[in-house]
């Protein structure tokens, strides 16, 4: 684990020039700030907020960050801690023993198994013994890269034997999670991280927004009630958004195939894989989901990715979200109400 970078504290103007708001303003004396961290989720997580000094302003983003490294050690499945009882303590006892857990792990695994159900096994948290088969290859990768190499079918075949949600034991009344197969592995990263955010802004004040390594929650419009603005980055590396968005007390979600890659024989491996194959789905490039709880929204954009766009379509009406999706060819599809949130149309 990455020590807990310098907070870099700025105090920022809005782009209508005030900085120190009179009543005319409608924010009172309130000044707009900003700070970062880099050490949850293996990411960089931006708070930004109004306040009338910066001493509140940080004792807000300090409680938000307090709750993102709680969630962070529990939801951790490389690392250890002292006095905690994480996911990696699961996997490590796996076909041993129930490991009692906290309600934050069960909360998490029960929100799984649900996601699970709905989207036919396509975000599957049990998949862990076929996606750390993928990781270290996308690790050898980064420290060999004139070396890289692909997981064997073979292999791919015989870790898939040790996945599905019929291995995990949640026993709510016990406290306890079990992995019933020694060889069966919890990996959470599909959703942890936007179910972390998306608990971390329920305990922020009205009107932050949070960005946790992309996963963007706004607890609210900005003090005078105008919204945010985010933007959709760019499938293909260039410069700028392909869109930017308003929201207001909502989350934005994207999955994509250009993060989290390695490249063997020419070509591009992404993190993101489809249950059915074992492979790198490749049917979109990219997908941004919209939706009122980041946990959500994170596991609608993995869903999404995976699935044809009629069964995606049926889980954003199911959770009241919007979608986009990006083809492989650059082509946009819209849900019906996402281009309502496009601010540059």
């Amino acid at each position: 684990m990455r020590k807990r970078a310098a907070v870099l504290l700025v105090a920022a103007v809005l782009l209508s020039g005030c900085a120190v708001f009179a009543p005319s303003c409608g924010y009172g004396q309130l000044k707009r700030y900003e700070t970062s961290f880099l050490d949850v989720f293996d990411t960089v997580t931006y708070v930004k907020g109004y306040a009338l000094s910066e001493e509140a302003f940080r004792k807000d983003a300090d409680a938000v960050h307090e709750t993102l490294v709680k969630y962070h050690r529990l939801y951790d499945i490389y690392h250890t801690y002292d006095g905690i009882a994480n996911l990696k303590t699961v996997n490590d006892r796996a076909g041993t023993e129930p490991v009692r857990v906290d309600r934050e792990i069960l909360d998490l695994l029960l929100f799984a198994r649900s996601v699970s159900e709905e989207t036919g096994g396509a975000v599957d948290v049990t998949l862990g013994a076929v996606l750390s088969l993928w990781h270290e290859a996308r690790e050898y990768a980064a420290a060999h890269p004139g070396d890289a190499y692909v997981p064997s079918g073979e292999a791919l075949r015989e870790a898939a034997r040790h996945t599905g949600f019929g291995l995990l034991e949640i026993d709510e009344e016990a406290g306890t999670v079990f992995l019933t197969d020694p060889d069966a592995r919890l990996d959470v990263g599909a959703l942890a991280k936007g179910f972390a955010t998306a608990r971390a802004a329920e305990q922020a004040p009205a009107g932050m927004l949070l960005s946790v390594g992309g996963n963007v929650a706004a607890t609210g419009p900005k003090p005078d009630g105008t919204p945010w603005v985010v933007g959709v980055v760019d499938p293909d590396g260039g410069e700028g958004y392909t869109h930017t968005l308003e929201i207001g007390r909502t989350s934005v979600v994207t999955s994509g195939d250009y993060q989290r890659y390695f490249t063997a024989g020419g070509i591009r491996y992404h993190h993101i894989i489809d249950p059915d194959t074992g492979y790198p789905s490749r049917r979109w490039k990219a997908v941004t989901v919209i939706a009122g709880d980041s946990g959500i929204g994170d596991a609608l954009s993995t869903a999404l990715f995976i699935l044809g766009r009629e069964a995606g379509e049926k889980l954003l009406l199911l959770h009241g979200a919007e979608g986009m999706w990006v083809g492989q060819d650059g082509t946009e599809y819209f849900s019906d109400g996402f281009p309502a949130y496009i601010r540059d149309q």
